[in-house]
């Protein structure tokens, strides 16, 4: 593995030992499936991945705004892996579907007509989706591994990819980017990769979950103030969604195989809860006089952080659905 413009590049057997020992307190729930359009193959060169990624890097910053990069991952024709923003910041990738999704970004036009997938790359594709859903328990289903031509740009509506809607991550992604497309030609090939492997992690037994209320948290090595930091690991963010595994004198523990704790204090706990509407407007308030900021389809998993006349708030920035159309956990 090397490392340029902090970013790490390695190739796809790297990764899945890298991602089996990377320790990510926030909660994954969904993985996001892109192609960039552009870069496309044409301005790929025999090493140029960290400049491309750098580059992608200042047009989000520059020109979105954004504090990062957009995707945590990219992807290259050599079958090569580039890390971009933390697995513990959510991405900037699908209007309104970004809370407690991965986001990668598959470097390539793979709309029909335009660039052929090498085989490197089509490997690395299918192991890195097989390694994350191993790691972070996600069933292969379409349910969890989402393409962004499924949600609507303006709303991020799921309508699998019938209204105002790009092409991402190419009509000819594994052979297409419509829902039967992904179930039929995609997931098995993540599946296949996937069977008879199972995150010890897993095993453990999420007792609560919780959101954070401060700027930052620091994960210490035991439960209380004095025990050390865990090496290696960055302090969890405002918002970010944690797994409860054992309490302990005002602490949590936040990892199922590990000793990683945290403050409670600066925590407030949360209720996972999945949408029961065919499609479930999201609004800037508590009330319908608020406008319509995303909208969710049937089954996807939100958290719950606070509650007021039969509202429900689902996110550290103001979002609101009603409290009637969501089934709690």
């Amino acid at each position: 593995m090397t490392t340029k413009f902090g970013f790490t590049k390695m190739d796809i057997d790297e990764f899945e030992t890298w991602i089996s020992n990377l320790r990510v307190a926030r909660t994954i729930l969904y993985i996001q499936e892109h192609h960039t359009w552009s870069p496309s193959y044409v301005q790929c060169k025999a090493n140029n991945q960290f400049e491309i990624q750098q580059g992608m890097k200042t047009y989000h910053v520059s020109t979105h705004g954004w504090m990062d990069i957009g995707q945590h991952f990219s992807t290259f024709p050599d079958g090569s892996i580039l890390t971009g923003r933390s697995l513990e910041s959510t991405p900037a990738c699908i209007v309104g579907f970004n809370s407690n999704a991965i986001c990668i970004e598959n470097v390539g036009n793979f709309d029909k007509g335009k660039d052929v997938m090498t085989p490197a790359h089509r490997d690395t594709i299918i192991r890195m989706a097989a390694a994350l859903c191993k790691k972070f328990s996600i069933n292969v289903s379409s349910d969890k591994i989402i393409y962004h031509h499924w949600f609507n740009l303006s709303t991020g509506a799921r309508n699998n990819g019938s209204g105002n809607n790009k092409t991402c991550p190419g009509t000819d992604f594994f052979g297409g980017n419509k829902v039967a497309d992904c179930e039929s030609n995609f997931l098995p090939l993540v599946k296949a990769k996937v069977v008879g492997k199972i995150n010890p992690a897993a095993q453990n037994t999420v007792i609560k979950y919780v959101t954070v209320i401060s700027d930052t948290l620091n994960i210490r090595e035991d439960a209380n103030a004095q025990s050390k930091k865990v090496s290696g690991r960055a302090p969890v963010i405002l918002g970010s969604v944690l797994r409860v595994f054992q309490e302990k004198n005002g602490w949590y523990k936040i990892s199922g195989s590990q000793q990683q704790w945290i403050n409670a204090a600066y925590t407030k706990e949360v209720k996972r809860a999945t949408v029961n509407a065919d499609t479930l407007n999201v609004r800037s308030g508590p009330a319908n006089i608020f406008p319509k900021v995303a909208a969710f389809a049937n089954g996807q998993e939100v958290f719950v952080i606070d509650e007021e006349n039969g509202w429900c708030k689902i996110s550290a920035e103001n979002k609101w659905v009603k409290k009637e159309f969501l089934d709690m956990a």
